[in-house]
């Protein structure tokens, strides 16, 4: 999995985000700006961008991975 893949897959669930994905190793750094995020508590962010990226989490295709959700 590449980053612009992780990004293009995230870009499908906020079309309106800003995406920043860096993978570093068996890391991967996920930073997404969205106003989807407006009124959300944080676990629910994160809850919200790792919807997208469950079949590669279950998977173990994906591990480690620290999001940071925001609004703009």
């Amino acid at each position: 999995m590449t980053e612009q893949e992780l990004t293009e897959r995230l870009a499908g669930a906020f079309p309106d985000g800003d995406i920043s994905v860096a993978i570093n190793g068996g890391h991967v750094d996920i930073v997404v700006t969205s106003a989807a995020f407006e009124g959300l508590r944080p676990v629910a962010r994160q809850q919200a961008v790792y919807a997208p990226l469950s079949d590669l989490i279950a998977d173990g295709t994906l591990h480690a991975v620290n999001i940071t959700a925001r609004t703009p």
